[in-house]
C-alpha cells in the first residue's frame, strides 16, 4: 500500500490532502468540539496528532489555536510542532498543525471503565492539572474547559490539558461558539448557559475534576455534596481543599489556583509517612512500597505514580534528579528482597537486558541496592503494554498490528542470536513507546542458551507445553508466546482457554484454538506457531520473522482486494 493512501477513511475536508513523501496516515482519529485529530506517521515512524478543522469557516480560530501552544511550555500541554497554512495549489494540504499524538484516555473514559481513583491517584491529578492551569494563569490567559472529556491520560499515568481551542482570547473564537456543555462542566456563575471564563471559573472546573476522580460523579453546579460523604476514605484537608475550589461564590474560592495547589501541598503531602513500627526483627520500616522507595531512593529519585504491580515487584514512573528524565523503575517486593538468590536473579534479568541493544528491546539504565530495597531503571514506555491496549481498544486489525508484530521479532531473533531466551512473553511485557512502538520488556526467567532452562514457569495463557510441562525449552518456545500473542491482539482473547497451568495445557495438547475467523495466511503461520512439538514450529525467530513478513504481504494484499471489490459493488449496486 503506498504510505499515502489512507488506512481509514478520512473526513471529506482533509480528503484533498497529500502527505510529505514518507509520511502515511494513521489508523486513529477522533473528532470533538469543533476539532479533528487524525494520526499522522512522518518518515521518522513518529505518531503525530493532525489538528484540523472540518470548519473552513475556522481556520483563523485553528491558527490562533496554533500559534498559542507554539508559545507554551509545560508538561501537560502539547506543543505545536509545525503549522502547515491554508492549502496552496502546490502543496495540496493545509490548514492544520502537527502535535505529539497522544495515546490513552480521557478521565471520564478511564472513570466509567475503572470506576472512582483512589485517593493519590486524584490528588496527583488535582496537583498536575493544577500545574498546568496555573501556569497558563501566570502567562495572563484563561482555560474555560477543563473538564473530565478534555484530561487524558496515558498508561504510564501522565496527564494532559485538551480543548485549547477554546484557550485564546475571546475575540479568536468565533460568535455565538462555545464548549459543549456535555464535555465541559458549568461553573455556578455561568447561568443561562453563558460561557464566561475567568480564573475563578477555570478553578471551579478543576475541583470538579478532582470530584469526578474521587466519586465517579460531574459535580452540579449548585448544592455541590461534601466529597466524603462520597468517599469517607479522602483526607479532611484534600476534601477542603476541592469544597473550597468548588465554592458557589468565586470570591470565596482560592485567590489562585497556584494558591490552591500551595494549599494542597501544605494539607495533604503526597509523601506517605517514612518509617512505620519495628517489623518483626525488631527494625524500623517504611509504611508503604512508596514510602520505602522514596526512602531507599534518597534525593536520586521523585516518585511520581505507580504503574502496576506483579508476583515479584512494581513499577513505577520516576523522576530522575540527576539527568532530569522521567524514566520507570522496577522495585522487588520487601519480602522478595530479603531473599539474596532472588536479589541476584533480578540482578542479572537487569545484566541481560542491557545486553541487548536493539530498539525494540526496552533500554536499561542501571541497577542499585539501598536500604534493603533493589530495583533498576529503563526507558519509561509511555503508551503502556499490549495488554493495556487491547484492553482500552479491544482487538486490533492486522494492518494496525502487522508491522510492530515484525519490529518485535526483529528484536527477539537479536535476543536469539546472541544465546537469550525469554521465556516469558506475554502482551504485558509488550510496552508501548511514545511514537506507538512496541517494545520487549521483563527478561525475569530469560536464560542463555547452553545453560539449564528445564522447569516449570511463565505465564500459562501465553507459556509452551514444554514450558508448563518443566522440560526443557529453547528459542522456538519464545515463537509460541508471540503466535499466542499475535492471536490475542487479533481476537482480544488468549488462544487456549484456562484460568492455570493444567487446563491450559490440556487445551493445548488437544489443539483447541480457532482459528477460523482469521485471514488464511495468518492463520497458517498461528497453526505453525501454536504447534505442540517444538520441532513443528518455526526454530527460531529469525525464522519466525521471515515466515511472518510473508504472511503479512500476502494478507494485507488479500484485504486490500476485498476492499477494493466491495467499494466496486457499492458502485455498480448502490445501496
Amino acid at each position: 500500500m503506498p504510505p499515502t493512501v489512507p488506512a481509514v477513511p478520512l473526513p471529506p475536508h482533509l480528503a484533498h490532502w497529500q502527505l510529505p513523501v514518507g509520511w502515511s496516515w494513521g489508523t486513529e482519529s477522533l473528532q470533538e468540539d469543533h476539532r479533528h485529530f487524525q494520526e499522522v506517521v512522518d518518515a521518522l515512524g513518529r505518531s503525530l496528532s493532525l489538528v484540523s478543522a472540518p470548519n473552513p469557516a475556522h481556520v483563523d480560530w485553528l491558527h490562533a489555536e496554533a500559534r498559542a501552544l507554539a508559545h507554551r511550555n509545560h508538561p501537560a500541554i502539547p506543543t505545536t510542532y509545525h503549522y502547515w497554512a491554508p492549502a496552496l495549489r502546490e502543496s495540496r494540504r493545509g490548514p492544520g498543525y502537527l502535535r505529539r499524538w497522544i495515546a490513552g484516555e480521557t478521565l471520564a473514559q478511564r472513570v466509567g471503565r475503572l470506576g472512582a481513583d483512589d485517593v493519590p491517584g486524584a490528588l496527583r491529578l488535582l496537583r498536575e492539572a493544577g500545574s498546568a492551569i496555573g501556569y497558563l494563569h501566570d502567562g495572563g490567559s484563561v482555560h474555560g474547559a477543563v473538564g473530565g472529556r478534555n484530561t487524558w491520560l496515558t498508561p504510564s499515568g501522565r496527564i494532559w490539558i485538551l480543548g485549547w481551542q477554546w484557550a485564546i482570547p475571546r475575540d479568536r473564537v468565533p460568535s455565538g461558539l462555545s464548549p459543549d456543555a456535555a464535555v465541559v462542566p458549568r461553573p455556578p456563575e455561568w447561568r443561562g448557559g453563558r460561557w464566561s471564563p475567568t480564573p475563578a471559573s477555570d478553578q471551579w472546573q478543576l475541583g470538579a475534576l478532582a470530584f469526578l476522580a474521587l466519586t465517579g460523579e460531574v459535580p452540579p453546579s449548585e448544592d455541590v455534596p461534601p466529597v466524603r460523604l462520597l468517599r469517607p476514605d479522602c483526607p479532611r484537608s484534600l476534601a477542603d481543599v476541592i469544597e473550597r475550589a468548588l465554592g458557589a461564590d468565586p470570591a470565596e474560592r482560592y485567590s489562585s489556583v497556584t494558591a490552591l495547589v500551595r494549599a494542597l501541598d501544605r494539607g495533604v503531602s503526597v509523601r506517605t509517612p517514612l518509617l512505620g513500627g519495628p517489623d518483626v526483627t525488631g527494625e524500623v520500616v517504611a509504611q508503604t512500597p512508596e514510602a520505602r522507595l522514596r526512602w531507599a531512593t534518597g534525593d536520586d529519585y521523585d516518585i511520581l505514580a505507580k504503574l502496576g504491580a506483579g508476583t515479584f515487584g512494581s513499577v513505577w514512573r520516576v523522576r530522575d534528579l540527576a539527568l532530569g528524565r522521567e524514566v520507570a523503575l522496577k522495585m522487588l517486593h520487601p519480602h522478595i528482597a530479603r531473599d539474596g538468590a532472588a536479589v541476584q536473579r533480578f540482578r542479572r534479568e537487569a545484566q541481560l537486558a542491557a545486553q541487548l541493544a536493539h530498539p525494540a528491546i526496552v533500554p536499561i539504565f542501571d541497577f542499585d541496592t539501598r536500604a534493603g530495597t533493589s530495583w533498576y531503571t529503563m526507558e519509561l514506555a509511555e503508551g503502556g503494554s499490549v495488554a493495556e491496549l487491547v484492553r482500552r481498544a479491544g482487538p486490533r486489525p492486522l494492518r494496525d498490528v502487522a508491522g510492530q508484530v515484525e519490529f518485535v521479532l526483529e528484536g527477539l531473533a537479536a535476543a536469539h542470536a546472541i544465546g537469550v531466551i525469554h521465556r516469558d512473553l506475554k502482551p504485558e511485557n509488550l510496552l508501548i513507546d511514545r511514537y506507538r512502538r512496541w517494545r520487549v520488556a521483563d527478561f525475569g526467567i530469560a536464560n542463555a542458551l547452553g545453560e539449564e532452562v528445564a522447569g516449570a514457569s511463565g505465564t500459562p495463557a501465553f507459556a509452551p507445553p514444554e514450558q508448563l510441562l518443566g522440560e526443557p525449552q529453547g528459542p522456538a518456545s519464545d515463537c509460541f508466546s508471540i503466535a499466542a500473542i499475535v492471536f490475542f491482539v487479533l481476537t482480544g482473547e488468549p488462544p487456549f482457554r484456562g484460568n492455570d497451568g493444567p487446563t491450559v495445557l490440556a487445551s493445548q495438547l488437544a489443539g483447541r484454538v480457532d482459528l477460523a475467523r482469521l485471514p488464511a495466511p495468518v492463520a497458517g503461520w498461528l497453526r505453525t506457531g501454536l504447534a505442540v512439538d517444538q520441532d513443528a514450529r518455526p526454530a527460531d525467530a529469525a525464522a519466525t520473522l521471515g515466515a511472518w513478513r510473508g504472511v503479512r504481504t500476502a494478507a494485507l494484499r488479500g484485504e486490500q482486494r476485498g476492499r477494493w471489490w466491495r467499494r466496486l459493488l457499492r458502485a455498480v449496486r448502490p445501496g
